[in-house]
């Protein structure tokens, strides 16, 4: 019995101790791009579009493409320059009869302070925002450097609206971009933000922000905006750059670009938030500084977009 005990709790503590030799939850896929040579500025966003295994990455620099489309086996496919000026952000929406690619700029420049939709191939099919101009926190679609977006399939809108801008909030809109809720100003308090970053949806009716300045995770009711709960324990060292689950929903994944790693936490099912718990991390390289990552929803592929090593990175689930 005792030795029964002794293992239970040594299984216990490889469990909740990823620094203690845990077997690793993902590898590093080295052969994705193929040809790594088309990352041309610093890579800032990604985004899997897994119905038709497609991969979106969004770069900045000078006179360089500022979206590149690869393949799922990292194949590059084609790439656009036009009206993008500094992605920070973007999605990818798949309905019954349409595939969308959000990007948000923040940019100062004359298409900046934007949310865009794009086709797959490109083309402009929506703006919200006014180009060039920054936003004040009082006017719902008039943004300031707004740092990502998620949209569910029923086309309802989540905006994170801040990455150092004046307004420092969380927006949802409806299909035809109506405001449902706004929540959030400049703060430390419950409901406040210090650069809202990152932006998910779970299947209970929570949305997720990384509130990176503040080094936590806030978590609010998808249908009244209401503060449900927050994790600030597991990042204490590094803010929250990036918010996304994996495919299955059982975990989170957090960017954390000054530690250059990816924090794997337990995702809580239906009820209260509790706190979190780091099951696993991905240490990446010195200097990769891992901005904004998105998953594969079908192979449960991760892919990391790195400012510091101009690249993306895929990393498979074993």
């Amino acid at each position: 019995v005792y030795l029964f005990l002794y293992f239970q709790v040594l299984k216990a503590f490889d469990y909740f101790s990823p620094w203690n030799g845990q077997q690793q939850m993902y590898k590093l896929d080295i052969g994705w791009p193929k040809i790594p040579e088309y990352f041309t500025g610093q890579t800032f966003c990604v985004a899997v579009d897994s119905l038709h295994g497609l991969v979106y990455v969004g770069q900045r620099g000078d006179n360089i493409p500022k979206v590149l489309v690869f393949s799922e086996e990292g194949y590059f496919l084609y790439s656009w320059n036009n009206t993008v000026e500094m992605p920070h952000g973007m999605f990818v929406l798949n309905t019954a009869t349409d595939s969308s690619v959000w990007i948000t700029d923040v940019g100062t420049g004359k298409y900046g302070h934007t949310v865009k939709q794009y086709s797959p191939s490109g083309k402009l099919m929506q703006v919200l925002g006014t180009p060039g101009n920054a936003g004040s926190s009082l006017i719902p679609l008039q943004f300031d450097q707004p740092a990502e977006i998620f949209v569910e399939e029923s086309g309802d809108i989540y905006v994170v609206d801040g990455d150092g801008g004046m307004n420092n909030r969380l927006l949802k809109l409806s299909n035809d971009f109506k405001e449902i809720w706004l929540t959030g100003t400049n703060g430390t308090g419950i409901g406040q933000f210090k650069i809202p970053h990152s932006v998910t949806v779970d299947p209970f009716g929570r949305v997720w922000v990384a509130d990176r300045d503040n080094r936590r995770i806030q978590v609010f009711d998808k249908v009244t905006g209401e503060w449900l709960g927050c994790w600030s324990s597991c990042f204490s060292e590094d803010g929250p750059y990036s918010v996304r689950f994996t495919a299955n929903y059982k975990y989170l994944i957090v960017a954390q670009l000054n530690m250059n790693r990816l924090a794997i936490l337990a995702a809580p099912p239906v009820g209260s938030i509790g706190d979190c718990v780091i099951v696993n991390m991905v240490q990446l390289a010195d200097e990769t500084k891992p901005h904004l990552l998105d998953v594969d929803m079908k192979s449960g592929a991760v892919y990391v977009a790195e400012i510091g090593a101009q690249q993306v990175q895929k990393y498979i689930p074993l």
